[in-house]
């Protein structure tokens, strides 16, 4: 198991987590939020959503694979008013056959501004099949 990482991406704690896991070509993403690297949350659900889903492509990239091999994304957002925003950033990040997605409301998440969390599931070049 390989763990992956990148520059673009705040680590998290030790003890706490991984970020990215590679095992025999699957990948692993940990849920990816919109938070830079100066730890800020920007407002609104497509800014965040922009950031998560770079977060995300800067991890998958540096395990050496590409977004169009995730084959299933968990999606957790706070407001539902605001998909057609998230819809809109996910679009700038797949192309052709979108990944499997599953999206359910939640209370809050782990910073009250924060409004949307992703985490993914893939195997590396399986976006060329």
């Amino acid at each position: 198991m390989q763990t992956i990482v990148s520059p673009k991406v705040i680590a998290p704690q030790p003890g706490t987590k991984s970020n990215c896991k590679v095992f025999n070509g699957q990948i692993f993403v940990s849920g990816m939020t919109g938070r830079d690297l100066e730890n800020r949350i920007p407002e609104g659900m497509y800014a965040q959503s922009k950031l998560l889903f770079s977060k995300m492509k800067a991890l998958v990239e540096e395990a050496g694979g590409k977004m169009d091999d995730l084959i299933q994304i968990n999606v957790f957002v706070t407001e539902m008013a605001t998909l057609e925003e998230f819809w809109r950033a996910r679009r700038e990040f797949f192309t052709g056959d979108f990944p499997c997605s599953t999206l359910v409301q939640v209370a809050g998440l782990a910073n009250p501004a924060l409004k949307i969390e992703v985490n993914a599931i893939g195997f590396i070049g399986a976006g060329d099949s």
